[in-house]
């Protein structure tokens, strides 16, 4: 074994432990007992959120819920459970645990912890594809709308980082320029839209679960369910890519076919998450970086990070519809209340190392 494969074999090993390598044809995944415990743990504890949610405010009680769910309950329960809680509950977990996901994929491109849809930009590009179709168009081709226009930012921030080798940092810097341009332009649109539809749209750009319906959770789950299955292969590729691109590619690793995967198969997920909820902010940014210090592992860590954002997500919302507001509280107004907590002791945290 060459001194660079060793140094491969450690840094796979990382800080969790032992390791086990489970493969198949053209395909070798390392399984981590305390990553793959942490993201056990993580998903019990959203499921465990989603169902205080359903129970909330006890007008339909636990057994009600239960039977609702198996279809054994009255149809008022039925109705309050089925069409009004769970696609809300759903909702919420899916586009959580694809913003986590999205956040890990491009923290570890840009090796930077500020490399997050929300911040550099992509959110923005999305939000702008879905707000043209929501305002002049079909809302139905909202996803439509939301992908494409994730995917031009996506393009246009690569085209601008591209000069010289790859440097995160360059990427980070162009993203936050394009999304600032981008929010401008979302504005703009508001100014030009008719009140009813610039309210809504408005509602929508802060981040909101509350219009949530069933029909909306397959989809939204099937490209979650697609995205992340199509990113695991990568997952070791990109990780290798930290050692830089020589010695990534002494191992047979393609850096610039891995960043431009890994790139679209995040945007991919962003646009799941922005034509379902909205814009949520902050979320993506958190997530894996909770998830990574819970794991105590390195590298990309995507499932512990997706289920981390469903986690979070979860809880948000549930926060969102206990508060004794006026009316309903749009779920991103929670996140961002919760983000700007985390940075501000992020901050506290460093100053006194």
């Amino acid at each position: 074994m060459s001194v660079l494969e060793k140094q491969v074999a450690v840094r796979g090993r990382g800080r969790s432990g032992r390791t086990s390598a489970v493969r198949g044809r053209g395909l070798s995944l390392r399984v981590r007992p305390r990553p793959l415990a942490v993201t056990l743990l993580l998903t019990l504890l959203a499921a465990g959120s989603g169902a205080l949610a359903l129970t909330r405010d006890g007008l339909v009680p636990p057994a009600e819920v239960l039977g609702a769910l198996f279809g054994a309950g009255s149809e008022q329960a039925a109705f309050v459970v089925l069409e009004l809680r769970l696609p809300r509950v759903a909702l919420g977990l899916v586009v959580g645990a694809a913003l986590g996901a999205a956040g890990a994929l491009f923290q570890q491109l840009s090796r930077n912890p500020l490399g997050s849809p929300d911040i550099v930009g992509f959110n923005s590009g999305a939000a702008t594809g879905a707000l043209l179709v929501l305002l002049h168009g079909d809302p139905a081709y909202v996803a439509a709308g939301a992908a494409g226009g994730g995917l031009a930012t996506a393009v246009i921030v690569q085209l601008l980082a591209r000069r010289g080798p790859f440097r995160g940092n360059r990427l980070i810097l162009a993203g936050i320029a394009v999304g600032s341009l981008l929010a401008s332009v979302n504005a703009y649109l508001l100014t030009r839209a008719a009140l009813d539809h610039a309210q809504s749209a408005q509602l929508w750009l802060i981040g909101s679960l509350g219009s949530a319906e069933r029909h909306q959770v397959l989809p939204a789950l099937l490209g979650l369910g697609a995205l992340l299955l199509a990113a695991l292969p990568l997952v070791r590729r990109l990780d290798l890519l930290e050692m830089g691109d020589e010695a990534a590619g002494g191992l047979g690793v393609d850096a610039g076919r891995t960043r431009v995967l890994v790139l679209l198969i995040a945007v991919g997920l962003s646009a799941v998450a922005v034509s379902a909820a909205g814009p949520i902010v902050f979320v993506a940014l958190c997530a894996p970086q909770l998830a990574r210090r819970l794991s105590r592992g390195t590298g990309t860590g995507l499932l512990p990070a997706a289920a981390m954002g469903a986690l979070l997500l979860s809880a948000s919302d549930l926060v969102a519809i206990s508060l004794p507001t006026a009316g309903p509280l749009p779920v991103g107004v929670v996140t961002g209340a919760l983000g700007g907590v985390y940075l501000a002791w992020l901050l506290g945290r460093g100053r006194r190392r």
